[in-house]
């Protein structure tokens, strides 16, 4: 059980991750390394993590509905693959173990975070040679981040961002929105399966979340009124430094 200062810090931490996140960043660039630094290890700070955050998602989902009228066909296409595969993503977490994946997820990062940033350069490109992605490279890149959101998940809304740009909504703010809803629903199972693991650590998933909550009804806010311009470098920068960290940390 963690003592009133690592309360405060964790809620505290919440707070700005749920800001950070749903605004267009990476939520677990924050809430993970506080878990770690309140003592947790890092499997159990993982689970607890995904917990944890379900706050920001929910209370970033409820603001998203001016940002995604009209897309009730790109939801429906998008939620059962990323439901199922994000499962997934979660049972393999408890059952295999992680040192693949701790070599390509900070490359994922990076090439998400890269492509946000150049995503008005690669459409106008597109847009002269007349080029869409095609739909078995949007599908099998889909399933990747869907698993990778279950299995780990910092980043894979940075990931989710740059794919939804580059195939059906080109303004950020929209595109962040979209990725908010439809990450929070794929996070369920996941927070279930991890629920059920045993390996949660329950103190730290309350103050974390009640901040993570907070952070995430202030998110949408913040994603609309800052400048595009502004605000796709910051998103990618935190990529990656994201990045940078998990590298940092093995």
């Amino acid at each position: 059980m963690g003592g009133l200062g690592e309360w405060l810090l964790l809620l505290g931490a919440g707070v700005v991750a749920g800001v950070v996140g749903t605004a267009g960043g990476v939520t677990s660039l924050i809430s993970y390394p506080a878990l770690l630094a309140v003592g947790l290890p890092p499997l159990t700070a993982n689970v607890t993590n995904s917990l944890a955050v379900l706050g920001s998602g929910f209370g970033s989902a409820s603001r998203a509905r001016p940002d995604v009228d009209g897309h009730s066909r790109t939801l429906r296409v998008w939620l059962p693959s990323m439901v199922v595969l994000s499962l997934v993503g979660a049972l393999l977490l408890l059952r295999t173990p992680s040192h693949v994946f701790d070599v390509i997820v900070p490359l994922l990062v990076v090439t998400g975070s890269t492509v946000l940033l150049l995503q008005p350069v690669i459409s106008r490109w597109q847009e002269r040679r007349g080029l869409a992605v095609h739909r078995v490279v949007i599908a099998l890149t889909g399933a990747g981040v869907a698993l990778y959101n279950g299995y780990f998940g910092a980043g894979s809304g940075i990931l989710l961002i740059a794919l939804l740009m580059l195939t059906t909504e080109p303004v950020l703010h929209r595109a962040n929105s979209l990725k908010n809803v439809i990450i929070a629903v794929a996070d369920i199972l996941p927070a279930i399966v991890f629920a059920l693991s045993g390996t949660v650590a329950w103190w730290a998933v309350w103050p974390l979340g009640i901040g993570a909550l907070v952070g995430g009804l202030a998110g949408p806010t913040v994603a609309r009124r800052t400048n595009p311009a502004v605000l796709r470098p910051l998103v990618a920068a935190c990529g990656y430094v994201l990045a940078v960290w998990l590298v940092v940390r093995h």
